[in-house]
């Protein structure tokens, strides 16, 4: 295996006692910077508050993608009876399972402030425009309040269930909880796109209602996973190294979570290309606008440098050796540049939507931007951490453990067939 992500018997286990306390810090840190920076900004309470609501909604959906990604990873493991992701197949449970009550409570905020504060459209139910009444009966409050639960519900179910399955596994090691998993994974794939593509257009693409786009629910798929697969990397990366996963993590783990990077970077590449050209192919003015918002000031260095060869370029040529998707020197720059260029996308999506934002992206207001992530992520941190103290790193009883560890298990037919020894 190589070197830099297999620690010799002789290199201690990475100590990682003293990060316990670090989603604590990020909090506290996140809501000290928040609070002095909504009381630093200009304007009056509404023009703060309603910047808060934008900072707050980012990095929700920044952290919804990471969650969405580990359900979608989950359930790739059981469709494909893949070997090679049953070491990760535990994390991405985790991942998951943040999509039930932890996020609804997150999203508590955000249905707060919805009508007053983010989402314009809200305030003319009552006189709609074309575009408006075009999306009806999605786009009312009733329909808001339809959507949510339907995806809460859902987020909630087929997460824990898998979950649930899992661990019953690691006790049983029955083939009916192989069964069960498949099968939530089978209903659980169509619900995914639906569910991740109604967050998309709601929380997202319904701060600019009047934009039509058939494919941002496709762009924020393809973010998500992106996302979530350097974020399982690096989970898996630093789990190995304290011993918790010495023994089934091989060379081949990080190769195939390198590849799957590799292609999605790809694939996020195309989506956000063919929705850009079509639209400017199509040259219709309720299409063409939202870019044209996003050419202005900074925000076109934004899109047109930084995310083209930031988002795009450097890791596409970053990942094309083979050897590099298995060092740790480069995987780990990579992948934190994924969470980097992750959030700076989901600025150039959100924040232009937002009057005061529409001139630039350097601004002070990009603190609180920051900070809320700090807040959000510390609060899943522990949620996290907790899951993943609280049972076994590795599905223990899983059909293809011994072929992740590269372990050869003659089947029952083989034993019998094979030639007895002579008396």
């Amino acid at each position: 295996m190589i070197e830099d992500l297999t620690p010799s018997s002789s290199v201690a286990p990475l100590d990682l006692s003293r990060w316990r306390k670090l989603p604590l810090i990020l909090i506290v840190v996140g809501v000290i910077v928040t609070g002095l920076v909504f009381f630093a900004l200009g304007g009056n309470t509404d023009d703060r508050i309603r910047q808060f609501s934008y900072s707050y909604l980012l990095a929700y959906m920044f952290f919804l993608s990471i969650g969405l990604g580990g359900w979608f990873l989950s359930m790739v493991h059981h469709l494909f009876d893949a070997s090679w992701s049953v070491p990760t197949r535990r994390f991405c449970e985790h991942l998951a399972c943040l999509l039930g009550w932890p996020m609804l409570v997150l999203f508590l905020p955000i249905a707060i402030h919805a009508k007053k504060y983010i989402y314009e459209w809200m305030a003319k139910l009552e006189h709609p425009d074309h575009a408006l009444a075009a999306k009806y009966p999605l786009f009312t409050v009733n329909g808001c309040i339809i959507a949510a639960v339907i995806c809460f519900a859902i987020w909630w179910f087929f997460p824990w269930r898998l979950r649930y399955w899992s661990l019953q596994q690691d006790v049983t090691g029955k083939a009916e909880c192989t069964f069960k998993m498949r099968v939530l994974s089978c209903m659980g794939i169509v619900l995914f796109a639906l569910t991740l593509t109604l967050a998309a257009i709601m929380l997202i693409k319904a701060l600019m209602y009047e934009w039509a786009s058939t494919m941002f629910g496709v762009w924020y798929f393809a973010a998500s996973v992106w996302t979530t697969l350097a974020t399982v990397y690096i989970i898996t990366m630093l789990m190995q190294r304290t011993t918790a996963l010495r023994l089934v993590v091989r060379e081949n783990t990080y190769y195939m979570l390198g590849s799957l990077l590799f292609a999605f970077t790809v694939f996020w590449a195309y989506i956000s290309f063919a929705q850009y050209f079509i639209i400017w192919n199509a040259n219709m003015p309720e299409e063409t606008f939202w870019f044209v918002l996003r050419e202005k000031g900074t925000w076109w260095f934004i899109g047109a440098i930084v995310i083209i060869f930031g988002h795009f370029f450097l890791p596409f040529l970053s990942l094309l050796r083979i050897d590099v998707k298995m060092k740790l020197t480069t995987m780990l720059p990579i992948c934190l540049w994924a969470w980097f260029m992750h959030f700076i996308d989901l600025e150039f999506q959100i924040m232009p939507a937002l009057p005061e934002r529409a001139g630039g992206f350097l601004n002070v207001d990009l603190l609180m931007d920051v900070s809320c992530m700090m807040i959000i992520g510390g609060v899943l941190a522990i949620v996290f951490l907790k899951s993943v103290t609280s049972h076994p790193v590795y599905p223990l009883k899983d059909p293809r453990l011994a072929e992740a560890m590269g372990v050869y298990v003659p089947s029952s037919s083989e034993i019998h067939s094979a030639p007895q020894p002579a008396k």
